[in-house]
């Protein structure tokens, strides 16, 4: 199975730190689905002390439980022997996410001023 990293404001919820934003419901049933079909995920995101524990308690009272939050999982600690600041993780679902093809196409574009598919 595979290790998600999920953000939270702007992705599970709107922003509108340091509060909690509104929920955004087809994000958090996603997730919860990638938890049933046996996925390991993260909470990863920017808040800390306090207002991370609110996070967390505001994920459960939807149902959302990660595995551990704003850290590596143990098992890929011991895999690679180390634990980077980074977090490990097959995918990185963030509300501010760009892939490196869509940065690609972008420049691409800004050099020739075509639409290219990048592929």
């Amino acid at each position: 199975m595979s290790v998600y990293t999920i953000d939270f404001d702007g992705t599970l919820c709107q922003e509108a730190f340091p509060l909690i934003g509104k929920p955004i419901i087809t994000t958090i049933e996603q997730v919860k689905q990638l938890k049933q079909d046996g996925h390991q995920l993260i909470l990863w995101t920017c808040r800390e002390g306090q207002y991370l524990t609110d996070a967390i308690e505001w994920c459960k009272c939807f149902g959302l439980v990660f595995d551990t939050h704003n850290a590596n999982l143990p098992e890929r600690i011991a895999l690679y022997g180390t634990d980077p600041r980074k977090i490990g993780a097959d995918y990185y679902i963030d509300d501010k996410n760009v892939m490196v093809s869509g940065i690609l196409q972008h420049r691409i574009l800004n050099a020739i001023g075509e639409v290219i598919k990048v592929e």
